[in-house]
């Protein structure tokens, strides 16, 4: 990669993210393209959070079409089938590939040793311990670093995508992307003959999550303003069991610890859960947090609790060494100890609209993992599927670029990034309090259960919101703080007016004005510049 006039480079690809999605796609693409890796944050954005799994069909007793069917069921008649037979179908394949990366798995004895989670009929999740993510990110970084067309970018946030529309709407093209380089404080423009957002979700949107800072829907957010489409953004997955301790932040308790025989109790050791569904702690993660939310009102307590104290210490130290190592240090021991747990924003199963290469509405621009709607997860991700889209997708958009780039032209025309009419700013006490605002009404008016008098009440903050932020943007130097705050509250607006044209309750989505499921369901699609009406 060759340094250009005017703080520019230049690249055959241009991968946003670093996570699994990001860096399968980058090995995966020939080693005659150049490629550029830009991270926010040199530790990745949530792969490396993931306790679970890869759900693959690995097991002689289980079935493709057992996976398709329960991923069907899960995502509450809104998952695309012939998208779900196209992941699942993968799913080995990419298994038999980040073995390949140097992914250990656990194995019991010469097999892969198969955890079961919520809304899976079989056991069919491949992990190492509970620290799956950490493992696959692990084994990503490692190659990558080695390898000599893949050029990594820490401290870098992107900011927008740089459009060519030389060609007039018909042949609007992603042509690169400007961003912010963390240490110097200077924009710099990166032009790419392919761009891939792998910039993971928005579940920073809501006070309490389970995510890493670094999730404020910045490709979401970046996507909608080129002219891309999105889609069922109003299913905002919350992980039924964050850790609820003071000094705990965003400290997830896996599924895993359910998925081998681990209680929800109420306060006074009831179990709770065989009332609200038929496989009780295994229901979908819609239902479990909607339990969950439900019990915690009625009671007016601040948790319910994981209690895993029935499994022998031997098992708990060799399934769950880093949750009961993290237990350990906050003084609680799950061997003996009943664990307090909370609901928390974990998944966004909306996003950029994509195909099955990822490619979006925009020429040269790709969207794969958490930023994207590919129709796999419907209205609510089954447990384990989002890596393993991660890995199907990152495949498949390496390929599509691999096979077309040829037709992609690298134009230096893009104009230069201009600072010279913004200031410094003096009053970034501001950026923090409309964070607050924002992260703080969405968890109140936009949560687990919602009203329309809510979602109005969100938007109408939303809106005022944006143009107080939309002001500041255009009469400052950009910060990592201010393009992430410009973002979230783009998401927000989407996100809500999203639920605002769902008329019925289904999946992640629940209103207690439209409790009932719709006869005639169907995604929600949201389309730049047109108005989007309630």
């Amino acid at each position: 990669m060759n340094e250009c006039k005017n703080n520019q480079y230049m690249v055959d690809v241009l991968v946003l993210g670093a996570g699994a999605a990001g860096l399968t796609a980058a090995l995966s693409l020939p080693r005659g393209l150049s490629v550029a890796v830009l991270t926010k944050d040199p530790s990745g954005g949530s792969t490396r959070w993931a306790q679970g799994g890869v759900a693959a069909v690995i097991d002689d007793h289980d079935s493709i079409e057992s996976h398709v069917e329960d991923t069907l069921v899960a995502g509450a008649g809104l998952c695309c089938r012939d998208v779900v037979e196209y992941v699942v179908t993968n799913a080995r394949e990419s298994i038999d590939w980040l073995v390949e990366q140097g992914v250990a798995f656990t194995r019991s004895d010469a097999n892969f040793h198969l955890t079961r989670e919520g809304g899976h009929s079989h056991r069919r999740i491949l992990h190492a311990a509970d620290a799956t993510g950490w493992a696959i990110q692990d084994a990503l970084d490692q190659q990558a670093s080695v390898s000599n067309n893949i050029q990594f970018h820490h401290n870098f946030i992107a900011i927008d995508l740089c459009i060519d529309q030389a060609s007039g709407p018909a042949g609007k093209r992603v042509n690169g992307c400007y961003v912010l380089n963390k240490d110097t404080g200077r924009v710099e423009t990166f032009l790419a003959r392919a761009v891939v957002l792998a910039t993971g979700g928005a579940s920073k949107v809501y006070q309490y999550t389970s995510n890493p800072d670094g999730a404020s829907g910045d490709g979401i957010a970046m996507g909608w303003r080129a002219g891309c489409r999105v889609a069922n953004l109003e299913f905002n997955q919350f992980h039924p069991t964050c850790l609820f301790h003071p000094d705990a932040k965003s400290f997830l308790i896996s599924e895993a610890l359910r998925g081998e025989g681990g209680f929800l109790r109420l306060p006074d050791g009831t179990r709770f859960m065989p009332a609200f569904h038929a496989r009780a702690e295994l229901a979908p993660r819609d239902v479990v947090a909607r339990a969950i939310d439900h019990e915690m009102k009625r009671l007016g307590v601040d948790s319910v609790y994981l209690d895993i104290t029935h499994k022998s210490s031997e098992f708990i130290d060799s399934h769950f060494p880093t949750i009961n190592q993290r237990l350990n240090e906050l003084g609680i021991n799950m061997k003996k100890d009943w664990i307090p747990v909370v609901p928390a924003a974990h998944y966004t199963c909306g996003g950029i609209l994509v195909d099955l290469d990822g490619g979006t509405d925009l020429k040269g621009l790709y969207a794969i993992g958490e930023v994207s709607s590919t129709g796999l997860h419907g209205a609510n991700r089954m447990a384990s599927n989002s890596l393993l889209e991660c890995i199907v997708y990152g495949r498949a958009a390496a390929n599509h670029i691999a096979k077309t780039i040829s037709q992609l032209d690298v134009h230096d025309s893009v104009r230069p990034w201009d600072a010279s009419q913004v200031t410094d700013s003096d009053e970034d006490v501001v950026i923090s309090h409309n964070w607050a605002e924002i992260r703080r009404f969405m968890w109140d008016y936009v949560g687990i259960v919602r009203t329309n008098k809510r979602l109005q009440r969100a938007l109408n903050r939303t809106q005022l919101l944006e143009r107080e932020i939309q002001d500041f943007y255009a009469n400052y130097r950009v910060t990592a703080n201010l393009i992430e705050l410009r973002n979230i509250i783009v998401v927000a607006e989407l996100i809500i007016k999203s639920a605002l044209k769902r008329k019925e309750s289904r999946g992640l989505h629940h209103t207690l004005d439209h409790p009932d499921l719709s006869e005639h369901p169907g995604d929600t699609i949201l389309i730049p510049d047109h108005k989007i009406q309630p």
